[in-house]
């Protein structure tokens, strides 16, 4: 149970430091011009990412860990630290153009164009698999695609407007 319980607090502690990261960054960006796109559907991402670290907190004490499912979840860390040093101070969690800002093509965007979605499709899927939680896998996951559908498509216009 401890293993489990200092899983659980680092991925919270890092979504709470990304949270951090990711307001300062608005906040410079948006005082240098910058524009946010799509507010309206956040609180909808903020509420699954939530929710499913809820359940996780909820159901994931006291089952056993899946060592593959975990290495695979540090491997995941590792392409997330990718896309944020890529985007740098560019990186939010909101929609935020730049207007004339040419698009970054460094680090895993030269390979795909939403690797941070690929990242987090990931995540979202395989941390609860590692206490073998398939149905909050599945359920969060779907949840999560839905929310992108709806986040990829107005970054797409945004992206194709500047």
């Amino acid at each position: 149970m401890t293993l489990t319980i200092v899983i659980l607090a680092l991925v919270t502690l890092q979504r709470l430091g990304e949270l951090w990261l990711s307001n300062r960054n608005t906040r410079r960006l948006l005082a240098e011009g910058a524009h946010e796109v799509g507010a309206s559907h956040y609180p909808l991402i903020v509420a699954v990412h939530a929710g499913w670290l809820a359940a996780l907190w909820w159901l994931a004490p006291g089952q056993p860990i899946a060592l593959v499912w975990l290495a695979l979840y540090v491997l995941l860390q590792v392409a997330r630290v990718w896309v944020l040093t890529s985007l740098g101070p560019r990186w939010t969690t909101r929609i935020i153009v730049l207007p004339e800002a040419p698009l970054v093509k460094a680090g895993p965007y030269r390979f795909v164009s939403h690797p941070n979605y690929v990242v987090v499709v990931a995540e979202i899927a395989t941390l609860p698999l590692i206490w073998g939680l398939w149905p909050v896998a599945l359920i969060f996951s779907a949840l999560n695609a839905a929310v992108l559908f709806i986040r990829i498509r107005e970054e797409n216009r945004a992206l194709s407007a500047s």
